[in-house]
């Protein structure tokens, strides 16, 4: 039965890992491509590494395992979401399709609320103007 069990979270896990190929291949963005790997590829390995501390069934085995599903979990969608704003701020272009941009809203919203950053001492900074000798 246990290996049954741990054979079914490998195939799912795999399925996921799959997908999660497949989506960097087919996917016409770097942002879209992106969320494919993350949440596939972070289901993937969970399932899989469940499937490990399933069939070695060691407190210790299980323990890590835990360990590291979690730290995925907690720190995959957390790097995803930094790479996917450095590169959204860097200026690579959104896929033509996208419908909405969250994040150009937010923007526009965030420098229409803020003030301008203030100069040097309150005052105004213009550009020194050549004398023409």
């Amino acid at each position: 039965m246990i290996e049954t069990i741990t054979a079914i979270l490998l195939v799912a896990g795999s399925g996921f890992a799959c997908i999660a190929g497949i989506g960097l291949v087919r996917m016409p963005d770097v942002y879209i491509r992106m969320h494919a790997a993350t949440k596939a590829g972070t289901i993937g390995a969970g399932l899989i590494l469940a499937a490990v501390a399933l069939h070695i069934a060691d407190t210790w085995v299980v323990l890590r395992v835990v360990a590291a599903v979690a730290f995925l979990f907690i720190t995959a969608p957390v790097a995803a979401h930094m790479i996917a704003r450095a590169a959204y701020r860097s200026g690579v272009p959104l896929w033509q399709g996208t419908v909405i941009n969250e994040w150009r809203e937010d923007e526009l919203r965030r420098d229409a609320v803020s003030p301008p950053p203030p100069h040097s001492h309150g005052q105004t900074v213009r550009p020194q103007e050549r004398s023409s000798q």
